[in-house]
């Protein structure tokens, strides 16, 4: 049972999609496809009128990269709360760019104070930012620093990868110029796109960069033209569809509350067995990050788990070797699910307070 925040499992009907007799990238069927994914997509990021949306070949990570690639100059500006907003401020120094870090303590949110001075002590060309941080499962608060960001001239970047398709998102409200996420995690398809949206105001000042595969004009030559680009992996596309389908059919409101309800179950039931939240306010519904007890290892107690059938993770970042990162997107999100986990967990338990 595959209990990661990422990759999810993929249900039958999405899996069925992957069968889909290959055709080619440029055949009017598979063209047909992409203009349905971007209608799915347009529902879920909710861009302005001209925005760009299409999926980049790719993890969530060619995502996060694509905004720095395209970027001519800096200075950027990241708000790190954890691993995978420290790693776009590797990227933007992978590209050149002069990048400052504001970091927060790890299991701690985005504060808007700090934020507001950074953006008076320097004019930034791009903010960049992490909506749920898988890392430490911090939710941070997009909207409120959106609206900090508007009117400074930056281009806003918002990693929404375990928020996207489960809890409510919009670029409109954020004032985000570029949101991206990745298929395997809240949409619950395969690993293998990054879907985004890149405002009318982003494609202005994301072009000119360092980019050839990821440069923004070349992929709209394929996604909003039907030219080539390069050769897509049709059958993802076509499991993507399926998945946004499945998601959109339930409606992103009743995912959140479902994930919300689930996440305060389950922390309850692991509170009871000695387990304790790992971010001090602000979780992320999505992804439930928590501390064993104390005579429990995580490492240890991962890799028993495991042996009882049940892939869940560890830490990463700030939080390697200190915590259990358990998945609450798509069907990962019931009670059933859970309840045979918990058993499994009761049993590992039992055995390793034995040994110790």
């Amino acid at each position: 049972m595959l209990l990661t925040p990422g990759p999810t499992p993929v249900h039958p009907e999405v899996q069925k999609a992957l069968m889909t007799p290959m055709r080619g990238h440029l055949d009017p069927e598979v063209l047909a496809v992409n203009r349905a994914i971007q209608d799915r997509l347009r529902t879920l990021f909710d861009p302005d009128e001209g925005a760009l949306v299409a999926a980049l070949t790719g993890s969530g990570s060619l995502g996060m990269e694509a905004a720095f690639a395209n970027l001519k100059e800096g200075p950027v500006l990241v708000l790190e709360t954890g691993a995978f907003s420290a790693r776009m401020a590797e990227m933007s120094r992978a590209y050149g760019l002069k990048t400052d870090l504001l970091s927060f303590p790890p299991g701690e949110p985005v504060r808007l104070e700090a934020v507001k001075a950074a953006l008076r002590r320097k004019r930034y060309r791009l903010l960049a930012m992490v909506h749920g941080e898988t890392s430490t499962g911090v939710l941070n608060p997009v909207e409120e620093v959106g609206a900090l960001v508007e009117g400074t001239g930056a281009v806003f970047m918002v990693d929404a990868v375990t928020t996207l398709g489960m809890l409510p998102f919009s670029m409109r409200r954020t004032r985000a110029d570029y949101a991206f996420t990745g298929s395997q995690k809240c949409l619950c398809a395969p690993p293998g796109l990054a879907p985004f949206a890149l405002s009318r105001r982003g494609r202005a000042l994301l072009q000119g960069g360092r980019a050839w595969y990821v440069d923004f004009e070349r992929v709209a030559e394929h996604w909003e033209r039907g030219g080539y680009h390069h050769t897509t992996p049709v059958l993802l596309h076509y499991a993507l569809l399926a998945a946004l389908d499945r998601a959109l059919s339930e409606g992103v409101e009743a995912r959140s509350r479902r994930a919300q309800r689930v996440f305060a179950w389950l922390l309850e039931e692991l509170s009871e067995r000695g387990f304790s939240l790992y971010p001090k306010e602000s979780p992320l519904p999505t992804v439930l990050v928590v501390r064993p007890p104390k005579v429990i290892e995580a490492e240890a107690l991962r890799l028993a788990l495991y042996q009882e059938g049940y892939t869940v993770a560890g830490g990463i970042g700030p939080t390697r070797g200190q915590v259990l990162r358990l998945g609450l997107m798509g069907d990962q999100a019931e009670e059933g699910v859970y309840r045979g986990f918990l058993e499994a967990l009761d049993r590992v338990l039992q055995r390793m307070k034995t040994r110790a």
